[in-house]
């Protein structure tokens, strides 16, 4: 049975892109988190968060993601995921966690309209204080951390890719 790669990182980090990617180089299946959401919800998360509020969401995101039932899957998750302790332990239960380190300037250049996005970010908070509030907990959860600076999608799909292997030996090649 073939452990999922669960991608976490802030919004705009590029986790779906490179899950994308990642998952075919593996020959793995392929989950966003975030479209896992709003089908099982019938609703994008944007409504998601202005219907119930960021608590009510975050319990939502965390309960769907413990009934996620994926083998052999790249799961991109959202940048929230990072609050549900049950989510996250159930995720490294079945998989390696990889946190795609951003730059907070990167970050800052791609994030542009944050309600569009569906991000779960408190009213008034900046994009700073969110990176500052979030980091830790990414690093904290982490089995791999790679760094994105500087490197496209398929840059940081090989240095995933790399690390699994280093990490676990010939099991992803």
């Amino acid at each position: 049975m073939k452990k999922n790669v669960v991608l976490t990182g802030m919004p705009a980090a590029g986790k779906s892109t490179v899950g994308v990617i990642l998952a075919k180089r593996l020959g793995l299946n392929f989950t966003d988190s975030d479209v896992y959401i709003q089908t099982r919800e019938g609703r994008r998360l944007s409504e998601i968060i202005r219907d119930e509020g960021l608590d009510r969401f975050k319990g939502i995101e965390e309960r769907l993601l413990c009934e996620m039932d994926a083998t052999g899957t790249v799961i991109a998750t959202g940048g929230s995921v990072i609050y549900g302790a049950r989510a996250m332990d159930h995720l490294a239960d079945h998989g390696v966690i990889v946190y795609l380190h951003t730059p907070l300037a990167v970050l800052m250049e791609r994030l542009s309209d944050l309600g569009a996005r569906g991000v779960v970010i408190q009213p008034g908070m900046s994009v700073e204080s969110l990176y500052q509030e979030r980091h830790p907990l990414y690093m904290d959860r982490a089995h791999i951390v790679i760094p994105t600076d500087g490197l496209t999608p398929s840059g940081v799909a090989d240095a995933v890719h790399d690390a699994l292997i280093n990490m676990e030996g010939d099991v992803w090649l």
